[in-house]
């Protein structure tokens, strides 16, 4: 009898360890939630200068409780007066913000960059890969009509698309086609020289690049054919680097990461931040 009530104190005295366990693991798991949530706060409340739980509840979605992203954008962001405006992008959540303190201005669902990765292959091989930059960026300036000079990338990408090859084109090249005419550059175009010495100019546009010889042409910088319309949109409020907020001539896109990194709107609401935003507010994208 002695030894059973030994091994009943002792069972006892080892659910009480492990009830004891049990509560400080829950004590220090709320103890890290809490710490994380202040953290969080702080971090947001920086961003927009008073309690901004909205953006909060997108940063825990997108993100999690475990990576404190946000507070890596804020890290370096400089202090500013409480009524500043500022625009905030969450790639996460693909939306954007234009705020004044506390006070949501406008805000509209975006298309962010894919994150996809591009290679060219052969002889000089590069890679591009398709993201939109996190961090602090600044509106250092406005267009309207905003016309879309197309990156080498760009080239290659609807070569690969379209299984085709690239021919990278210098100023007073001539490619020689089946026809016997050329193609060639002419001014500020590439034409199609006749052997009769007559001329058409080529026309391109996104998806209708120049094809001669199983090839892309890819236009030299400074011609017209290296120059798309309405790919950006009405409007483009330009963050340095080749990154933008500008509309878009794909409406259909907005809402998904697609991108090749700038932030996309619908025309009508890349409109209205051109209203509203000036030149040398900040932009958080996270």
């Amino acid at each position: 009898m002695a030894i059973l009530g030994f091994f009943r104190r002792g069972g006892r005295i080892a659910w009480t360890l492990i009830l004891a366990v049990l509560l400080l693991l829950g004590i220090t798991t709320v103890t890290l939630a809490n710490t994380m949530r202040v953290r969080y706060e702080r971090d947001v409340t920086r961003m927009v200068f008073n309690d901004n739980l909205d953006l909060l509840d997108d940063v825990r979605k997108s993100v999690g409780m475990k990576v404190d992203s946000l507070g890596q954008v804020l890290e370096k962001a400089p202090e500013m007066p409480a009524d500043s405006s500022y625009l905030v992008v969450s790639i996460g959540e693909n939306r954007i913000w234009y705020k004044q303190g506390d006070r949501v201005l406008f805000t509209t669902r975006v298309a962010t960059g894919s994150g996809k990765v591009l290679e060219k292959t052969g002889q000089g091989s590069e890679q591009w890969k398709f993201e939109t930059p996190r961090g602090r960026l600044v509106v250092q300036s406005k267009e309207t009509d905003p016309a879309w000079v197309p990156p080498d990338w760009h080239f290659v990408e609807q070569a690969k698309k379209r299984r085709l090859g690239l021919l990278k084109m210098t100023r007073g090249q001539q490619i020689a086609t089946a026809d016997g005419a050329v193609v060639t550059t002419s001014g500020n175009d590439i034409v199609k020289r006749m052997p009769d010495g007559t001329e058409e100019v080529l026309e391109a546009d996104d998806g209708r690049e120049i094809v001669v010889n199983g090839n892309i042409v890819v236009p030299p910088f400074g011609t017209n054919q290296r120059r798309y319309e309405g790919v950006l949109g009405t409007h483009r409020l330009n963050l340095g680097d080749g990154y933008a907020l500008h509309g878009t001539n794909r409406p259909e896109t907005i809402g998904r990461s697609v991108s090749h990194g700038c932030v996309r709107l619908r025309n009508e609401d890349i409109e209205t931040l051109y209203r509203m935003v000036p030149v040398g507010t900040p932009v958080y994208i996270y």
